[in-house]
């Protein structure tokens, strides 16, 4: 009897999963073949047999992703629409999409490809086909492969693909909490699957926040450093619009770096931008780092370094040192870093250096605008940059305009030193390293770089810090903005430093003694504040042994003031060399004096 009662259920069964009784035909139907009703029936019962054996079954596991569907999720970017390869020529990319056709700027994600690679829409052909720029190497690539639209700008990951319960999610809702799953685009039904609805994520954007400090990424997001995945949840965009006039600071106030020939000769604007010029092996590295140092401990702030299409070498380099002299440190005291790297060297497309500094500066701005702080931005080098895009502007077959630049030279270059601000709630101060091609001025991607620039120090080698008092300048050395003092006393070493250059000539030739009294003094004074303007290093005390020295800028204006007023002229020049205040000058004075006595 069981048995029976077991047969007509699986009868039953079987009757509802091939669905109801067609209406009879006139003609009847063709005879097609099907498997024996005993096997079947032998199936069913093996299956029952076993199923009531095991225990009671779990809720169905959600199936695994399969490919995007091609389905279009938001009609105004064409999310998850699938295009096709028609064209690869170098680092240009050629799809075409049957419908939701990509805005320009979108970030589309090739599948089934070796690497993982991102493409940046960059202009409408006509005919549903876009040109991209390739963000890495296009290597491997083939006519028709698939591209999936994410529907957002440049991103992090890969746009993930997640499995919900009717239950946990209907159409335009947001997951139910506790589902574990967050939303960051839409949803829509599943034609395979009738009880799961299929959440297309929108490819996460860039990385911020302090989980990035001590890490190395890349243009997309990726960390490069090879110690895991950066875990954080604040992601930002890298194309974003400048700050407006009404949230940007309008008072004008310097940021104090604790280096003497910097605050006093050529003061930082907070907020502003700094031209770094210099030739190689000058010391703009350590500078850089002494800087990244210093407002950390002065401001609580943070710094990020953006290597745009620099040697590889020397973004290794510098990774290193900075490690050495604690800048970044790994392991369980990765919190105590205070610098995050974005690296998009030489060896990368010119999609990818055209854009790295974007996502830098996109990282500098989650620690200005999300948490109030004063950030250094450091991007070397500037002219990179806009060589990179006057590249991806030859690919994109654009006239060129100047010497060969591309036509939109002011406006890529506006584009990321505008988002470079003082904002209410904080600001980014830019220190670019710019290299001038053959050492021409004139040439149009430096000369458009000056007319943005706040300040320039100049590096040369001698007198650590390897800052030139005489070339550097600012635009904030007025008596209106520093004061009376400070400016009166910047002038007042310029004066005396500008004498002493021209005497130089006059002392090669017939040596000090033809010098009159008064310029002898004036030699004299301008020596000792050569030396004065060096100082020991933090970030090289590893290597020089002297402790590091920070100066607060009252007291470094009050010991040149001094120094021009004569006040110190019985002290001997070494003791003003690689000290910080005029107190330690004193000290080291009276120390070389008792060791000559003795």
């Amino acid at each position: 009897m069981a048995s029976r009662r077991l047969l007509s259920s699986l009868l039953r069964s079987s009757s509802l999963h091939r669905g109801p009784s067609k209406p009879h035909l006139t003609k009847p139907p063709s005879p097609r073949p099907s498997p024996s009703p005993t096997g079947f029936l032998l199936n069913r019962v093996l299956d029952y047999a076993t199923s009531a054996a095991a225990p009671s079954p779990s809720p169905p596991s959600p199936p695994k992703a399969p490919a995007p569907s091609g389905k279009i999720t938001d009609e105004f970017t064409g999310a998850g629409s699938i295009g096709k390869v028609c064209q690869v020529i170098g680092a240009v990319v050629d799809v075409r999409f049957d419908e939701g056709l990509p805005p320009i700027l979108t970030a589309l994600e090739v599948q089934d490809n070796s690497i993982r690679l991102v493409l940046e829409v960059a202009q409408h052909l006509g005919e549903s086909m876009v040109r991209t720029i390739a963000m890495d190497g296009t290597e491997g690539l083939v006519r028709g492969q698939r591209v999936l639209n994410t529907g957002s700008p440049i991103t992090q990951r890969a746009p993930r693909r997640s499995w919900l319960t009717a239950q946990h999610c209907q159409l335009g809702f947001r997951p139910a909490s506790g589902s574990g799953l967050k939303m960051h685009g839409s949803v829509m039904p599943c034609r395979h699957f009738r009880k799961y609805f299929l959440l297309i994520v929108r490819a996460i954007e860039v990385p911020v926040g302090r989980a990035t400090l001590g890490r190395i990424i890349n243009v997309i997001g990726e960390p490069i450093d090879e110690r895991g995945e950066i875990k954080t949840d604040h992601y930002l965009p890298i194309h974003r619009e400048a700050p407006a006039f009404v949230e940007q600071a309008t008072e004008q106030e310097i940021l104090v770096t604790g280096i003497k020939v910097v605050d006093l000769l050529a003061p930082y604007q907070r907020g502003g931008k700094i031209g770094l010029f210099g030739g190689a092996g000058v010391g703009k590295t350590v500078l850089i780092m002494e800087l990244i140092n210093n407002v950390a401990k002065a401001h609580g702030g943070f710094s990020v370094f953006a290597g745009v299409g620099e040697r590889t070498r020397e973004g290794n380099d510098l990774y290193r040192e900075m490690m050495e002299s604690g800048v970044i440190k790994l392991g369980e005291k990765q919190a105590e870093s205070k610098c995050a790297l974005v690296y998009g060297q030489m060896n990368e497309p010119p999609g990818a250096r055209a854009r790295v500094g974007l996502t830098g500066l996109t990282v500098a701005e989650h620690f200005r605008d999300a948490e109030g702080q004063d950030v250094l931005l450091f991007i070397d080098n500037i002219f990179r940059f806009t060589q990179a895009n006057s590249e991806v502007s030859a690919l994109l077959g654009r006239i060129p305009s100047a010497v060969g630049y591309q036509p939109t030279l002011a406006t890529d270059l506006g584009g990321l030193q505008e988002r470079i601000t003082t904002t209410k709630k904080g600001s980014i101060t830019s220190v670019q390293a710019i290299y001038v091609p053959a050492d021409d001025l004139t040439d149009p991607a430096p000369a458009t770089t000056f007319a943005h620039l706040d300040a320039t120090t100049i590096s040369e080698l001698g007198i650590y810090p390897a800052v030139d008092p005489l070339d550097s300048t600012s635009r904030m050395l007025s008596p209106h903005i520093l004061g009376e003092d400070h400016y009166n006393t910047a002038r007042g070493v310029q004066k005396v430093l500008q004498n002493y250059k021209n005497l130089q000539d006059i002392i090669a030739i017939l040596g000090m003694d033809e010098l009159s009294e008064d310029d002898k003094l004036t030699v004299s004074r301008a020596r000792k504040i050569q030396k004065f303007l060096s100082q020991p290093f933090h970030v090289a005390e590893v290597f020089t042994g002297a402790p590091g020295k920070y100066v607060e800028l009252k007291e470094s204006i009050v010991s040149f003031q001094g120094v021009l007023d004569g006040k110190f002229d019985d002290l001997s020049e070494h003791s003003f060399y690689m000290v910080g205040g005029i107190d330690e000058v004193i000290a080291k004075a009276e120390k070389i004096a008792k060791e000559s006595a003795s």
